[in-house]
């Protein structure tokens, strides 16, 4: 019999390393997250004690090269992604913050000295970023940037704030991107610069197990070695959006499994007017259809990935995945909590956690109509935003 969560077999085509690493993290979430997540989601904590336990297994920017990275290809990071958001999409956002934001931006866009002092620790856990983009007012329109910087001598002044910034209470240092008589440049900001203050924001309903901040600047002064050398204008952030979109690809889909693999379980051992809940044709239709979705978009995220490898990915390609499956995700986590029942709305399953979570990765890190007029854009030339 097949595996119920990969119908098509797609495991056929991952190499050895990356069913190791896969399975190395999945055993690491089974051990280390799935036992606390729900307190934590609760309790709107986020697990700390994961940070160098994540460290110390080598995930952190595990697709990027040198400087203590592992080099991993783009398939082995998916599928990182994959299982972390299995746990919690808290989770997997840390983790794609911290490699795909963070770490991507100094190793793409920094000095070498930037890179051989923030990298290292970074890839153990021992430094934790946080990347400052978006704004209150902004949401969509990262280019309608309020924050500022002006030279001063050598040195920047940075003023300004930015909005619902992951890890940004608990960040060592904030890549931050404010608006210049130049154009937008990127900032290495260190948590106890002067005038350099967060606050976290409460009482949210998703996301509960992760750290969302806000970020205020008021006359940061910031010296001259801590500007990204190579980031030059609105391009350098989006090329790091596209490097987190690709996680979202992979971590999606995780969440999605995590809920059918419960409901399939459930549908089981559940018994409704004399036989099993999964005797009945319209459950049977249903899980065959989340069945159906989650299989195309295992497909769509190992695709995407060969491409990447290949170096050949552009960012509407990108775009299709992280639309397709967030939306994906989403409608499954749905599904999936109504056929619980009532036990939909308990946190001792994971159906509603990771449909609330999933409120928010369909959102972060462009909006569905953003990738939808990404993709729009493609096909006929003209932009529409």
């Amino acid at each position: 019999m097949k595996n119920n969560s990969d119908l098509l077999n797609i495991e056929l085509y991952l190499n050895d390393d990356e069913i190791l690493i896969r399975d190395k993290v999945r055993e690491f979430v089974n051990n280390n997250v799935l036992p606390i997540i729900n307190h934590c989601f609760s309790n709107h904590e986020f697990p700390k004690e994961i940070i160098n336990k994540l460290g110390a297994l080598g995930l952190f920017g595990s697709n990027l090269k040198g400087y203590g990275c592992a080099g991993l290809n783009n398939i082995s990071y998916g599928l990182i992604c994959q299982e972390l958001e299995k746990g919690d999409s808290s989770i997997r956002s840390f983790f794609s913050v911290q490699s795909s934001l963070s770490m991507y931006a100094i190793h793409t866009f920094g000095s070498e000295e930037q890179k051989n002092s923030y990298l290292p620790k970074m890839s153990k856990g021992e430094i934790v970023g946080s990347f400052g983009l978006s704004e209150s007012h902004g949401g969509s329109d990262p280019a309608n940037m309020k924050t500022i910087a002006k030279k001063d001598g050598n040195d920047w002044i940075l003023n300004g704030s930015k909005k619902w910034i992951t890890n940004g209470v608990i960040a060592d240092i904030a890549i931050v991107w404010a608006m210049t008589d130049d154009g937008i440049k990127g900032f290495i900001v260190e948590k106890d610069m002067s005038g350099f203050s967060t606050n976290e924001i409460q009482d949210k309903f998703s996301l509960r197990a992760s750290t969302t901040a806000e970020l205020f600047f008021k006359n940061v002064r910031i010296p001259k070695n801590n500007i990204l050398p190579q980031a030059m204008g609105l391009g350098a952030p989006l090329k790091c959006l596209s490097q987190a979109r690709y996680g979202i690809i992979w971590g999606a889909i995780g969440a999605a499994q995590a809920c059918f693999k419960e409901v399939l379980e459930y549908s089981k051992n559940r018994e409704l007017f004399g036989r099993s809940l999964d005797a009945n044709q319209t459950i049977q239709i249903r899980l065959a259809e989340m069945a159906r979705r989650i299989s195309i978009g295992q497909l769509l995220a190992f695709h995407i990935g060969k491409l990447k490898d290949a170096n050949t990915i552009d960012p509407a390609q990108i775009s299709i995945g992280k639309w397709n499956n967030a939306r994906v995700a989403l409608e499954v986590a749905r599904d999936c909590r109504d056929i619980l029942g009532g036990s939909g709305i308990s946190i001792k399953y994971c159906a509603i956690r990771h449909m609330l979570n999933l409120e928010s990765i369909i959102t972060y890190e462009g909006t569905e109509t953003v990738h939808q007029l990404i993709v729009g854009k493609e096909l006929t030339g003209i932009s529409a935003f």
